[in-house]
């Protein structure tokens, strides 16, 4: 909800109050993501936001109307850069020229979706509502260390083109792409094992292991089932107390049950692109096998900036949403 509402206040130049942010978290307030995020967006602006510091449990946003380019951003932690993202990229809606985004942090880290999603599952359906963003993961940052670096662009958005996936039609195969960084190459071998032995030998399989060089350690994989119309996807990190052999298994577990669950699209996938459905000129549809508190939160948002319908029918194979905009801004 701080990520979406300081994007969409800048989009559209409604100021907005934001209190007791994060209440309910074992950490109040906002966090160094956050942080990092909305001053970025206020940069990126010329906008000016008060409360922006790690804990403050309010924040208001007064939007610019300015375009500038930013140096080059450090989260300073392992926080996420996925999280930083989607509120940097949606405020750059209206953008003239290309933005370039050089961002140091955490790559791959618990409660965030990594880096990987985007450019495997979410840059590649925005292109096909013709935003076109590129990542580059130059290193690997995990937790507690961080150092991870990136970089992004994105062209200028003109019109948005609805997303409807309201079916997969065939599935063509199944990416596995293993990451390790100052690990022993025994674990991606056995984490790659046990999630192909789990997915089974009906699929088409594609692996990728990527050794990774940065100043922190870690491994994990994100799988996706590459079909005809969409992607789903699942990932997984290693931890302690956490076989490597187990993170296989249940990383091929999610995915095989997202792909028997009837949807379209992963609901972590949706919410990052529910904000483009809402500013496309047209109607958008996909449907879910559950709705997440995040989705919601999403749609509350949106409701509150965008001139958007939303529809949700729960039927057999899942919840069928969908996105009606008149394309503002």
């Amino acid at each position: 909800m701080v990520r979406t509402s300081v994007a969409l206040s800048a989009i559209t130049g409604i100021p907005t109050k934001l209190t007791r942010i994060r209440e309910t978290r074992p950490t109040n307030g906002l966090s160094k993501q956050h942080t990092t995020a909305i001053k970025a967006v206020a940069d990126m602006t010329g906008s000016k936001a008060e409360g922006n510091t790690v804990g403050s449990s309010e924040l208001t946003f007064y939007p610019g109307n300015e375009e500038h380019s930013f140096p080059p951003l450090d989260i300073g932690s392992a926080g996420s850069i996925s999280l930083v993202l989607q509120a940097v990229l949606l405020a750059a809606r209206k953008n003239k020229k290309k933005l370039t985004i050089d961002i140091t942090g955490g790559t791959n880290v618990m409660w965030a979706p990594p880096l990987d999603s985007y450019e495997l599952v979410l840059f590649p359906l925005m292109k096909r509502m013709g935003i076109n963003a590129h990542l580059n993961i130059i290193e690997r940052g995990f937790y507690p260390i961080g150092g991870g670096h990136v970089k992004v662009t994105l062209d200028p958005i003109g019109k948005i083109a609805p997303l409807e996936v309201n079916a997969l039609g065939s599935l063509k195969y199944i990416k596995v792409r293993c990451f390790i960084q100052h690990l022993s190459e025994r674990i991606a071998k056995e984490m790659v094992d046990a999630c192909v032995r789990t997915i089974g030998d009906e699929y088409e399989i594609e692996i990728e292991v990527q050794n990774c060089t940065g100043n922190s350690r870690g491994a994990g994989l994100v799988l996706v089932a590459n079909y005809e119309n969409g992607k789903l996807s699942s990932n997984v990190l290693t931890s302690r107390g956490h076989s490597t052999e187990q993170s296989g298994v249940d990383a091929a577990k999610d995915l095989l049950q997202e792909m028997n669950a009837g949807s379209t699209m992963d609901v972590h996938t949706a919410d990052q692109l529910l904000p483009y459905m809402a500013m496309a000129d047209g109607k958008s549809s996909f449907v879910v096998s559950r709705i997440s508190k995040h989705l919601l939160s999403q749609m509350d948002t949106l409701e509150s900036f965008l001139n958007v319908r939303f529809g949700v029918e729960r039927k057999s194979d899942g919840y069928h949403f969908s996105v009606s905009s008149e394309g503002y801004p």
